[in-house]
C-alpha cells in the first residue's frame, strides 16, 4: 500500500512539474507539514514504514507525539528520516493539571509550539461559561509554556462561532487571552464549517495565528456548530467548497509558522498526493 501512494504521488506531481507555467511565481513555496492524526489509522500497523511513507511524500515537519513510542524514541525516527516536529498537542484537561509535563514532552520532541485541539463542553452547545473558563485556562497554560520556551496554540474547531455581542465566541476567546502567551492555530476546514471566513480571521486578528491545518470541505455539505461531520467529507485541496487561494494568500501575509495538510478521510493513499500538487501548482 506504501509502495502504491508513493506511485501515486510521483505520477501526480510528474504531471503538475509538467504543465506548470514557469513564468508565473508560485503562491506557495513553504516546506509542507503534516498532521499525524492524518495517519491514525496506520501508524499502529508499522511506525517505521508510515515515517517511510511520510518522507517519500516530501513531508519535512510533522505535528504529532508517536503516541505509544516515547518522545525520545519518536524524534530519532523523525530526524533519521529529515522530519522535524515543530509541533505537538496535548489535551486540555492535561495541560490544565501540569502543563509543566506537557512543556517538558514538547521539548523532548524538539517542538516550538504545543497546541490544545478541544475545549470541553455540553450537549454540543459551546457555552459562553465554557469560553470564560478557556480564557482563564488558556492564560494559565500559555504562561507556564511560555516560560519553557514555547508557543501555546488553540486550535480553533467551528463550535466557537455560537453568537456573542457583536461578534461570536471565537472573538471572545482571541480577545481575552492574553496575546503573549496564548496564540492559535486555524484549521481551515473546521473554520469555514461553522461559518468562519479564514481570510477575514486572518486579517481580522494579525500575529494571533501561528499555525495552519490544510483540508477541504466536500461542496454542499451541511454545516453547524457541533465542531463534527463525516471524516469522508474531506476532499483533496482544491476540489472542496474552500477558496484555497485567498486563504494562501491572506496565511501568506500573516506569517503562519507552519503548515500542516490533514486528511481526515479514509482515502489518504489518494488525497494527500493530489493535496500536495495542489499547492505546488498555486500561483500569485
Amino acid at each position: 500500500m506504501k509502495k502504491n501512494l508513493i506511485q501515486s504521488g510521483l505520477v501526480v506531481l510528474g504531471i503538475f512539474v509538467m504543465t506548470q507555467t514557469w513564468a508565473q511565481k508560485p503562491l506557495f513555496t513553504e516546506p509542507i507539514g503534516v498532521q499525524a492524526y492524518t495517519f491514525r489509522n496506520y501508524f499502529p500497523q508499522g511506525m517505521i514504514e508510515t515515517l517511510d511513507t511520510i518522507q517519500a511524500l516530501g513531508f519535512t515537519s510533522i505535528e504529532g507525539d508517536g503516541g505509544r513510542i516515547s518522545p525520545d524514541d519518536f524524534r530519532k525516527l523523525c530526524d533519521e528520516r529529515g522530519i522535524s516536529i515543530p509541533s505537538t498537542g496535548a489535551g486540555y484537561q492535561e495541560l490544565v493539571d501540569d502543563p509543566q509535563a506537557v512543556a517538558d514532552k514538547a521539548k523532548v520532541l524538539g517542538a516550538d509550539y504545543v497546541m490544545c485541539a478541544w475545549i470541553p463542553h455540553e450537549n454540543q452547545k459551546f457555552t459562553l461559561e465554557n469560553a470564560k473558563q478557556a480564557v482563564k485556562d488558556f492564560n494559565m497554560i500559555g504562561k507556564v509554556l511560555s516560560e519553557n520556551g514555547l508557543t501555546f496554540c488553540y486550535h480553533a474547531h467551528g463550535y466557537e462561532f455560537q453568537p456573542y455581542e457583536d461578534g461570536t465566541l471565537l472573538d471572545y476567546l482571541i480577545q481575552n487571552t492574553n496575546p503573549e502567551y496564548v496564540s492559535f492555530e486555524m484549521d481551515i476546514l473546521w473554520i469555514h464549517f461553522g461559518g468562519g471566513d479564514c481570510v477575514e480571521l486572518l486579517e481580522k486578528y494579525p500575529g494571533r495565528w501561528k499555525l495552519m491545518h490544510l483540508k477541504d470541505l466536500k461542496k454542499g455539505t451541511p454545516k453547524d456548530l457541533t465542531g463534527g461531520t463525516d471524516t469522508n467529507n474531506n476532499v483533496p485541496l482544491g476540489e472542496g467548497e474552500l477558496d484555497m487561494p485567498a486563504i494562501m494568500k491572506a496565511a501568506k501575509k500573516a506569517g503562519i509558522a507552519h503548515y500542516f495538510i490533514e486528511d481526515e478521510s479514509d482515502r489518504i493513499y489518494d488525497q494527500i498526493p493530489k493535496s500536495i500538487a495542489y499547492l505546488r501548482s498555486l500561483t500569485e
